[in-house]
């Protein structure tokens, strides 16, 4: 990638000041009551699925959750529970203070003046404690390929999501969250956490076409195409969709079960929740998103 389209890139998708000075919640902007009650109206059957993966917490070769459960004979158990969201195994929606451009957070802020010894002071996981209703739309872009999986290295275009979004019967619109299928959901290497380079993924010119669109919630199986380039500019989707457009990212879905539920329903439409935990100064939080039928 160019110097010169990096910098397109962030000068055209930036989102910084369109929604105050002092805004937190990006592209969430874009969910308004209307968007809330579009999306409730897709709901007809009543069928919840869960898009979570379970936590591996008894998994002692991973280290992204642990659980200690005590028991007290004849009265009860509790526990503690710890879990690092980042990374490939849990879902989980990151906050718009994750990820750093330029030396700035989302809205311009200096990354020095967000981040301290107690977490992030803007744009943390709390900005996203009113939770997420919206409609959600998945688009499969490997069976819009014509395959079962994207192959190793594979990029998914914007000319991919627009024949995918033709092919599932209705169109993107403000305030949608976006499921993108590449298919790797099935292959359970792509979910080894170590195992980065050569995930395939969507390249860069999909981050303007989420923006022209007013997309509210990227998710899918595969975030941003990953390889061993060593280019500092390797995560476009991360850098320029959360620091500079503010967009909410929802990560590692079960979109195979996504798949199937809309296989049943016959639609690529259905109402998405979420609700992020309400953590002071957190970059993430893990959840477990319901898509209603």
């Amino acid at each position: 990638m160019s110097d010169a389209y990096w910098h397109e890139l962030a000068s055209s998708c930036s989102n910084a000041g369109r929604w105050g000075a002092g805004d937190e919640r990006g592209t969430l902007n874009l969910i308004g009551a209307r968007e809330v009650l579009e999306a409730l109206g897709t709901v007809t059957a009543g069928e919840l699925v869960s898009l979570a993966y379970e936590l591996p917490v008894w998994d002692d070769g991973e280290d992204c959750a642990s659980l200690e459960v005590a028991h007290t004979p004849g009265r009860g158990s509790s526990d503690r529970f710890s879990v690092a969201p980042h990374g490939y195994l849990v879902t989980h929606v990151d906050a718009l203070g994750h990820f750093f451009h330029s030396g700035l957070a989302y809205n311009g802020r200096n990354e020095g003046d967000v981040v301290g010894e107690q977490g992030l002071s803007f744009g943390s996981i709390t900005a996203m404690s009113p939770g997420i209703m919206t409609r959600g739309v998945l688009l499969d872009v490997a069976a819009a390929r014509g395959v079962t999986l994207l192959e190793q290295g594979e990029g998914i275009s914007r000319a991919d999501v627009v024949e995918a979004e033709r092919r599932s019967g209705t169109s993107v619109r403000r305030g949608d969250a976006v499921f993108i299928r590449s298919g790797i959901g099935q292959d359970r290497r792509w979910l080894d956490r170590n195992r980065l380079s050569g995930r395939p993924g969507v390249l860069p010119d999909v981050i303007p076409w989420l923006h022209e669109k007013g997309v509210a919630v990227y998710s899918g199986d595969c975030i941003e195409r990953l390889d061993e380039s060593g280019d500092r500019r390797g995560m476009p989707l991360h850098e320029i969709g959360l620091a500079v457009m503010g967009l909410a990212l929802l990560d590692n879905p079960n979109v195979e079960v996504l798949r199937d539920a809309c296989a049943r329903h016959g639609r690529s439409e259905f109402l998405l929740v979420v609700a992020p935990l309400r953590i002071p100064g957190a970059t993430s939080s893990a959840v477990n998103p319901l898509a209603v039928f």
